[in-house]
C-alpha cells in the first residue's frame, strides 16, 4: 500500500516553495522562471513483460486550445494502446496528443490519461517531459520508482493498519467540552477526529488550535509509542450539495482555490520531517462522491446543485487531487468517505458507488495506490449491528427486504454493509488490502429504548420494526438524531476487514441549526435539522426526528451529549 514518488528532474535547480510548487531556473540561467508544467507519471500495473500507466499533465502557463506531450524512454519500453489521448510512437520517442473533447488546458488545468505498454528489462520512468516543446517538471512513481530516504515527503512502508499497536489522538479542545459536561469525564480522554472544515480551521479559528497545533499535541501524547492523528479533509467546492446545514465556503466552481489554498498547505504541513513519526489517517470528503449517484439526473432525490457538480466534475477533481497530493506524504493514510448501507446499500447505488470512487482515485494524478481504505457512516447513526432480524428472514410471506424500513435494502447494518462494499471497491481495481472503519460515534441505540429482541411476527414491518436497534423514525434522517446513544468505543481491527471502530464525528458536535442562524462559515439551514418539518422523498416525507435548539453544524450542542451519553450501547459506567 506504499506509493513512491520519481526524483525531481535532475536537470532542472528546484527551490521548493511553502506548499510545496516547484521552480526551475531559466534555459539562459538568469533569474527564475516558474515551472510552466508539471507531469505525474505513474505506473499503476506491472507485470513480467507489460505495465500500464496513467498521466497527468497540469499547464501553469497561457491557456491552451490544443496539448501535445513528449517524453522518451531509455528501455525499451513500447506503447501498444492509450486512452483519452492519442499516443503514437517512434522509436523511443512518445508523443501524447490531445483527443478532441479534451484540447482545452486553462492555467491550472490538467488532463489526464492512460496507456498499456510492454517491456523488458527494466521500466525506468522517463527523466523528461515536454509540453508543446517546453520541458515540465516531473512527480510520478510506480513499482519501478526508487525510494529517496533523504526525502521526507517521500513514502516508506506504510503499515497494513496503521490503528493496530498505536493509541489514537485525543482532541484536547473536545476532551475539554467533554469533561465540562455532567458525566462527561466517562467518555472525554476518548480519541475523536479534527475536522478541518475550512480555509482558517488550518491555522485555527478564534484562537482555537490549529493544525500544526493538534499535531505538535500528538507528538506529546505519541511518547516512544505510536500515536494515530486523525483529521477530515472536508472543503470541497459546492461542498454537501444535498444538505444545507453543511454547505461550505467554496462555491461550485472555485476547484482552483481548493487545491491551493486549502489542499496544497495540509499537504505541506504533514509533510514536516517534525511529524513523521505520526501515523496520520486523513477522511477525505465526507458525503460528497455519493451524491453523484443518488442525488443526480431524473431521480426524486436529486437537486439542482448536485447535478450541478456532476457535471462540472469538481467533486471527482478534488477528491482526487486530496488523494494525489495527500498520497505522497509517506505516513499519510487516506479513507475516503463511502457513505453508509442506508444511502448506497441498494442495488442501484452500490456498484455505481464504487465506481464513482474509483473514477475519483484515478483523478488529478491520483491513483488507488493513494487510497488505504474507506469510511462508512461517518456522522451517521446507521445501527453497527442489528441481531433481530436480517434480509434472508421471510416473516408472515414476505421478505425482511420487503419491511418498509429496510425498503428493499440489501444490507440492515454498517458492519455488514462495510465488510460487502469493501469486497466490490477490491473488484473494481483497488489494493485487496484495503481496510474499512467505521463511525461508531452515535450509532449505539441503547437505554430503554433499545429492544431485546425482534418484533411481533404478525406482518414483516412489525417484526422489523419491533426489533430494529435503530430507532429514527426513517433510514434517510441525519440531523441530531433524538434517541441516539454513544456506539462502540474506538477500536482497532475488531472484525475482518474493519482497521478500526473509530469516532470520526465527535459526539456533542451539532450536525446542524434547527432554525436560520446568520454564520460566517457558510453554513446553512437545513430544514431537516428541523424537528417540525415533515421531510422530503429522501426521507419518505416523514418528520425529521431532530433535536430542538441545535446550534450551527460543528459547534457544541450540550442537549444531543447528554442524550448520547443516556443512551450508550454498550452503556457507559
Amino acid at each position: 500500500m506504499s506509493r513512491t514518488r520519481t526524483a525531481l528532474l535532475a536537470a532542472m535547480a528546484l527551490v521548493a516553495g511553502a506548499t510545496g510548487t516547484a521552480y526551475a531556473v531559466a534555459p539562459d540561467g538568469v533569474g527564475a522562471a516558474a515551472v510552466p508544467c508539471t507531469v505525474d507519471y505513474q505506473v499503476q500495473n506491472q507485470w513480467s513483460t507489460g505495465f500500464t500507466a496513467a498521466v497527468t499533465v497540469t499547464n501553469l502557463g497561457a491557456a491552451k486550445s490544443s496539448w501535445s506531450l513528449k517524453w522518451s524512454y531509455a528501455g525499451n519500453q513500447r506503447v501498444t494502446s492509450g486512452w483519452n489521448a492519442k499516443v503514437t510512437q517512434s522509436g523511443s520517442n512518445v508523443t501524447a496528443a490531445n483527443e478532441s473533447y479534451n484540447g482545452t488546458l486553462a492555467t491550472g488545468g490538467s488532463a489526464s490519461f492512460g496507456f498499456q505498454g510492454t517491456y523488458s528489462g527494466s521500466n525506468a520512468i522517463p527523466a523528461t517531459f515536454t509540453l508543446d516543446g517546453v520541458t515540465c517538471n516531473v512527480d510520478g512513481g510506480g513499482p519501478t520508482d526508487p525510494t529517496d530516504p533523504t526525502d521526507p515527503t517521500d513514502p516508506g512502508d506504510r503499515v497494513n493498519n496503521p490503528y493496530s499497536g498505536a493509541k489514537v489522538y485525543v482532541n484536547p479542545e473536545w476532551s475539554a467540552k467533554a469533561a465540562a459536561e455532567p458525566g462527561g469525564s466517562r467518555v472525554a480522554s476518548q480519541p475523536t477526529g479534527v475536522w478541518l472544515d475550512r480555509i482558517a480551521a488550518i491555522n485555527g479559528v478564534n484562537g482555537g488550535m490549529g493544525l500544526r497545533d493538534h499535531l505538535d499535541e500528538a507528538l506529546e501524547q505519541k511518547g516512544s509509542g505510536e500515536l494515530v492523528v486523525q483529521l477530515v479533509i472536508y472543503n470541497l467546492p459546492g461542498r454537501d450539495c444535498a444538505a444545507l446545514a453543511s454547505n461550505g465556503e467554496l462555491g461550485p466552481t472555485e476547484i482552483g482555490r481548493y487545491k491551493t489554498e486549502y489542499i496544497d498547505p495540509i499537504a505541506a504541513i504533514l509533510a514536516d520531517d517534525k511529524y513523521s513519526s505520526l501515523r496520520i489517517v486523513t477522511t477525505v470528503e465526507i458525503d460528497s462522491l455519493p451524491n453523484l449517484v443518488t442525488n443526480t439526473g431524473s431521480r426524486a432525490t436529486a437537486t439542482p446543485q448536485c447535478d450541478v457538480m456532476k457535471a462540472n466534475g469538481n467533486y471527482v477533481k478534488g477528491v482526487g487531487y486530496a488523494l494525489n497530493k495527500l498520497g505522497d506524504v509517506g505516513n499519510v493514510y487516506n479513507y475516503v468517505d463511502a457513505g453508509h448501507h442506508g444511502w448506497i446499500g441498494w442495488d442501484d447505488n452500490f456498484g455505481a458507488s464504487a465506481d464513482v470512487f474509483h473514477d475519483a482515485a484515478t483523478a488529478e494524478g491520483a491513483t488507488p495506490a493513494d487510497v488505504h481504505g474507506f469510511i462508512t457512516n461517518t456522522a451517521n447513526y446507521s445501527a453497527l449491528k442489528e441481531n433481530n432480524f436480517s434480509v434472508g428472514q421471510t416473516v408472515a410471506g414476505k421478505s425482511v427486504r420487503e419491511s418498509k424500513w429496510v425498503d428493499w435494502n440489501r444490507y440492515v447494518d454498517e458492519l455488514g454493509f462495510a465488510q460487502a462494499f469493501r469486497n466490490e471497491l477490491v473488484s473494481t481495481g483497488f489494493d485487496t488490502n484495503i481496510g474499512m472503519l467505521i463511525d461508531t460515534s452515535r450509532n449505539g441505540w441503547g437505554g430503554t429504548a433499545r429492544p431485546a429482541g425482534p418484533g411481533a411476527t404478525s406482518s414483516v414491518d412489525t417484526y422489523v420494526d419491533g426489533g430494529r436497534y435503530d430507532r429514527r423514525i426513517h433510514i434517510g434522517n441525519w440531523c441530531n438524531q433524538a434517541g441516539a446513544g454513544l456506539g462502540e468505543r474506538p477500536k482497532a481491527a475488531p472484525e475482518s476487514g474493519i482497521d478500526a471502530y473509530v469516532w470520526m464525528k465527535p459526539p456533542g458536535e451539532s450536525d446542524g441549526a434547527s432554525k436560520v442562524i446568520p454564520n460566517d462559515e457558510g453554513k446553512g439551514f437545513d430544514r431537516m435539522c428541523d424537528p417540525t418539518y415533515t421531510g422530503t422523498p429522501r426521507n419518505g416525507n416523514n418528520l425529521t426526528g431532530a433535536l430542538p435548539d441545535a446550534p450551527v453544524s460543528g459547534h457544541w450542542f450540550s442537549a444531543q451529549f447528554q442524550e448520547l451519553m443516556k443512551n450508550a450501547y454498550p452503556p457507559l459506567p
